[in-house]
């Protein structure tokens, strides 16, 4: 399987680096991970707009996948409540 490239956008540079750093490394990883699986278990399509999320706790990283250049594009990082407005 190819491997995904990850490109945080600067919304979500901002976000990990205004929480705490032990949440934003756990956050990190999961991130990370998705260069080997931009698909993994417990993933989910957004419903009215395009992308994809998964979760950590209550932060949830929305991203974007372009399969035809191996690229996985995170969107936006933010706690459940908020992130969906």
């Amino acid at each position: 399987m190819s491997k995904y490239k990850v490109v945080l956008s600067k919304k979500a540079i901002k976000f990990l680096d205004r929480i705490p750093e032990n949440l934003s490394e756990k956050i990190l990883e999961n991130i990370i991970s998705l260069e080997v699986n931009p698909r993994p278990f417990g993933y989910k399509k957004l419903i009215g707009r395009e992308g994809y999320r998964i979760r950590y706790g209550d932060y949830r990283v929305l991203y974007d996948i372009n399969d035809a250049v191996f690229i996985v594009d995170i969107i936006e990082i933010g706690n459940r409540k908020n992130i969906y407005k």
